[in-house]
């Protein structure tokens, strides 16, 4: 086997949640590119079901099935799901998150029910998925990859919460690499800035004159914003079998920030 063929994911089957839009779709396409054939989920039916096409594109199988990651019954019935349809599941990406109102916050100036809206959707349902996928994947083992974020590291002036939530998921990354060794990896991508939809909302770069000034005041050593596609790449390589002797680890994907 060449080096090249580790990358690829021929007779896996993935799961990727908050797969509907921006960096969770470049994922779920990427890993389809890969070779894999992927179920994807996220709230809204239709933008599963275009995603669904795009990896059906790809010469690979594709459920969409509307979900809510916050929901442990939810996460349950989609990977019974995708077990049924796809077959035994080899990869979950835990993608949903963000913030879920698109309004960053102090943490001295955020309420509880905000506070626990962050932690459920950016920290719960990072660990309610892995825990879900480990009790799937069972003895055939498999790659679990969490979506952190820059943010998980140093202090987050007005996005606290989400930066707490997410420093906690590179945490749990870590003690969940040990307790599911040696079967199933664990490991996470932090994403630098990309601006997807997301992005946009929580940080008011509706343009692209706004977007260039934050790039010129966040500093970024290569000089441009991430991709979704730059992101996707970081996930297809921990999934695949080219990092089999990778796990417990936190890939920074930021360009250089």
């Amino acid at each position: 086997m060449g080096i090249l063929d580790t990358f690829r994911l021929d007779g896996q089957v993935a799961v990727v949640t908050g797969a509907g839009k921006g960096i969770g779709r470049a994922i779920a396409i990427a890993l389809a590119e890969a070779g894999a054939d992927v179920a994807v989920a996220a709230r809204t039916q239709a933008d599963l079901d275009s995603v669904a096409d795009d990896i059906r594109a790809c010469g690979r199988r594709a459920l969409a099935l509307a979900t809510d990651a916050t929901d442990r019954a939810a996460l349950d019935r989609l990977a019974e799901g995708a077990a049924a349809t796809l077959g035994p599941l080899t990869i979950w990406v835990n993608n949903a998150g963000g913030i879920p109102d698109g309004t960053p916050r102090y943490l001295t100036r955020t309420d509880d029910d905000q506070f626990d809206a962050q932690i459920a959707l950016n920290l719960k349902a990072v660990w309610m998925g892995a825990t879900v996928a480990a009790r799937h994947m069972g003895a055939g083992g498999g790659a679990i990859v969490n979506i952190s974020s820059r943010s998980a590291y140093g202090p987050q002036v007005k996005n606290g919460p989400y930066g707490a939530a997410k420093a906690a998921v590179n945490s749990l990354t870590s003690t969940l690499s040990v307790e599911l060794a040696p079967a199933i990896r664990v490991n996470a991508v932090a994403p630098g800035p990309v601006p997807t939809e997301n992005f946009d909302d929580c940080m008011g770069t509706d343009t692209a004159e706004k977007r260039e000034k934050l790039l010129a005041m966040i500093g970024i050593p290569l000089a441009r914003y991430g991709t979704p596609q730059d992101i996707a790449a970081a996930v297809v390589y921990l999934a695949s079998p080219a990092a089999s002797w990778v796990t417990g680890q936190c890939l920074y994907v930021t360009g250089g920030r």
